[in-house]
């Protein structure tokens, strides 16, 4: 699952981004990696029954057990937790040398790491997490993994904005988002490195989007209800600034792009990937696309038709992708889509 020796000082150092050379229009020399291992932490379904293949490989039941008496062994086997959150552990491989850093932490403060526990995951190997943006539910697992890191420092990297308080004002209600304080963080062990432009991460193979450019004419972000706290008013946040995806170039085959929730819009995303590295397929698309409910439904249509042209040759859309948006997806690309789960790995390699 990952690399089982605790991570070292200079392997955390290796792991804390720099400014990455270059713009959407002079691409960024992203190194190629020999292999890609994405395993889902956590998401909004857990299904024990889903049948893997030769590059998804499922955890049904019986990665743990726990105690219970009614059972003769005393003991039964249990799945996996699933809640509307996203967490995913990425390792890529270069050669020998495998690097692991956590995409996310999912919503609530233990979630992710039970999940890790089941699955028989060492997060002390961890060199490195990366958040998507600064919603709740990809950054409530935090608090379990400082937990389990213990004493030691873990870099971490984030958007400026990941601090801006938010909030979702409907007629029926107002919900005030619980708000990340890099106070807090860095007394649990993050070494918070902010980062608005794009960002290279092992040795140049991992690259973080930074801020995504908006280029689609239909992609329009949050509805109306979404507010950020700015100039001391409440106002429309549309565009969750903050959203970033990460990116790799898996050699011969094509860019793996995963997103959290995909804010900035899927197919800006994977323009965004394209543009900045050079490289023109995408190989693979995984994480949240956000195209559930109303406000976004209308977009389905129009992202699929987009994707279809792009051709990936895996699309695992989770989290907050939707029903409808899944089902169009399935349709439109049966040979590339595979449902997403908890516990869910994606083994991808190079051609």
């Amino acid at each position: 699952m990952c690399d089982s020796t605790h991570a070292s000082v200079p392997d955390a150092a290796r792991t804390a981004p720099r400014p990455a050379p270059g713009t959407a229009t002079d691409p960024i020399t992203l190194a190629p990696v020999d292999e890609i291992r994405i395993t889902v932490l956590m998401d909004n379904t857990y299904d024990a029954l889903l049948v893997g293949d030769s590059r998804t490989g499922r955890a049904g039941f019986g990665p743990a057990t726990v105690p219970a008496g009614q059972f003769v062994s005393g003991r039964t086997s249990v799945g996996l937790l699933a809640e509307h959150g996203f967490s995913a552990l990425v390792t890529v491989r270069r050669a020998e040398r495998d690097t692991t850093l956590l995409f996310d932490a999912g919503l609530s403060p233990d979630g992710m790491v039970d999940n890790a526990r089941r699955l028989g995951v060492d997060l002390t190997a961890l060199q490195g997490v990366v958040l998507s943006h600064g919603h709740f539910d990809h950054a409530g697992g935090l608090s379990g993994l400082a937990a389990e890191l213990g004493s030691g420092r873990m870099p971490m990297v984030v958007h400026p904005a990941v601090w801006t308080p938010r909030r979702v004002m409907t007629p029926q209600n107002v919900f005030e988002m619980p708000t990340l304080s890099k106070k807090s963080l860095d007394a649990e062990g993050f070494e918070v490195i902010e980062r608005r432009h794009p960002s290279l991460l092992v040795d140049g193979s991992v690259l973080i989007t930074g801020e995504v450019d908006r280029t689609t004419g239909f992609e329009h972000g949050m509805p109306v209800s979404h507010q950020a706290w700015r100039d001391e008013h409440w106002r429309h946040d549309p565009l969750v600034i903050d959203d970033q995806a990460l990116v790799v170039h898996l050699r011969g085959q094509g860019l793996v792009v995963l997103t959290g929730c995909g804010h900035a819009g899927a197919v800006n995303i994977v323009r965004h990937a394209r543009r900045l590295t050079g490289v023109g397929t995408v190989h693979a698309l995984l994480g949240g696309l956000h195209l559930s409910g109303p406000a976004f439904e209308p977009v389905i249509g129009p992202t699929v038709a987009a994707l279809t042209a792009l051709a990936p040759k895996l699309l695992a859309p989770g989290h907050c992708t939707g029903w409808r948006a899944q089902h169009t997806l399935a349709a439109a690309l049966p040979e590339a889509w595979v449902p997403s789960s908890s516990g869910t790995t994606h083994h991808l390699v190079a051609a």
